[in-house]
């Protein structure tokens, strides 16, 4: 069965240091055989996407509006919602593992689906926003573990692979 690793940020950035790395952990997710899953617009979405697609790997993006031409370039499987905001909660239903990387608002909205939904988080605060906000902590009660804190691409790699390591032997 494929792996779907759903990654989650701020679609506005202009911090290079941001879109490398998300376009870096889309290349080494890609080699592992990871299918990338995000709301495929720009920012960390587009970076993650190229990265996955210089790698040779899959990009699925859960577009907010019914068009499918909003998807970035790098997006192998553009799935138009029509739903606005709301197509958050399939971008974090989709992925068996969420990464956060920065993020505003949006991003807010699909880590408070992922921890109602039990799926792993790990944010990645270097980049400020919710992940260095809620990284290491609980969004509340109805969950005994913690929001995973990654602080380098090698870091979430090796997250993703001990999350999927666990839930291969289920």
């Amino acid at each position: 069965m494929l792996r779907v690793v759903s990654v989650i940020g701020d679609s506005e950035t202009s911090d290079k240091g941001e879109i490398k790395f998300a376009e870096k952990l889309g290349t080494m997710l890609a080699e592992r055989g990871y299918v990338i899953l995000t709301g495929g617009r720009g920012g960390v979405m587009e970076a993650v996407c190229k990265g996955a697609k210089q790698a040779g790997g899959i990009t699925v993006a859960i577009l907010p509006s019914a068009d499918k031409a909003e998807a970035n370039p790098y997006v192998d499987i553009p799935i138009p919602t029509g739903l606005g905001w709301a197509r958050n909660q399939i971008v974090v239903l989709g992925g068996d593992v969420i990464i956060a990387i920065g993020g505003r608002s949006g991003t807010l909205s699909e880590i408070a689906y992922a921890w109602m939904y039990n799926k792993p988080i790990i944010a990645v605060p270097r980049f400020g926003g919710w992940s260095m906000l809620l990284g290491g902590k609980k969004v509340d009660d109805r969950r005994k573990d913690k929001i995973f804190v990654a602080n380098t691409v090698e870091e979430v790699i090796k997250k993703v692979e001990e999350i999927f390591s666990v839930l291969n032997n289920f």
